[in-house]
């Protein structure tokens, strides 16, 4: 119940975050062009997104000392990008704002991803938007062959014109993913498209 809390905490947020997209957009154009040619951009960086947040959270290993096994999960070459900040509408709900290192991904010329993650909670956080539609990408995500085989789907809310997933990856339940995009394409583009995070539940 609590991540469901946070999960819609952050959707009521989304009006606070009209210049959010904006923000993204300068954290994208300012990337430099990834090091190979991907077929949907807009997919594979929530995939590497996604693939990063499991591996911060359950291995600490892979990022402790070095973070390239890290920047290897993701396998998104030069279109991931540390920072030392990013705007507050991009950072997760304050519980989790601790410990932060920070993250950008390219993923595209006026679009892209913010991952945040942390050095003391085990959680990541993603955001997502720009000058293109990601309904259509996201929701390809959520109903991939590759993230039903890791992850299952446990239920699923609509509230505001956005769609919550909830899932639980199959080889350590206790890792939970929210996954929160449009409701139907053509969405509006003012606010961040996507948000997921990722939580490890220490109390069950």
């Amino acid at each position: 119940m609590m991540l469901r809390f946070r999960c819609w905490t952050d959707i009521k947020r989304l009006p606070r975050l009209l210049l959010a997209s904006t923000m993204l957009l300068a954290i994208s154009g300012s990337a430099s062009a990834q090091d190979g040619p991907v077929a949907d951009p807009l997919r594979s960086g929530l995939e590497g997104a996604l693939r990063g947040c499991e591996i911060w959270v359950l291995d600490p290993s892979s990022w402790l000392n070095d973070p390239a096994r890290f920047l290897a999960a993701i396998d998104l070459g030069g279109a991931v990008f540390e920072t030392e900040s990013l705007p507050e509408p991009l950072l997760p709900p304050e519980p989790f704002r601790r410990g932060n290192r920070y993250w950008r991904i390219n993923a595209g010329p006026n679009e892209g991803y913010a991952l945040v993650v942390s050095r003391d909670i085990p959680m990541c956080h993603i955001t997502g938007g720009g000058g293109v539609d990601f309904q259509p990408a996201a929701e390809a995500v959520a109903a991939s062959p590759d993230v039903s085989d890791r992850w299952e789907r446990i239920g699923e809310e609509r509230r505001d014109g956005m769609v919550s997933t909830f899932f639980r990856l199959r080889k350590e339940p206790k890792l939970a993913l929210v996954l929160s995009r449009a409701d139907a394409p053509g969405a509006r583009r003012d606010r961040p498209q996507v948000i997921a995070t990722v939580t490890y539940d220490l109390g069950r």
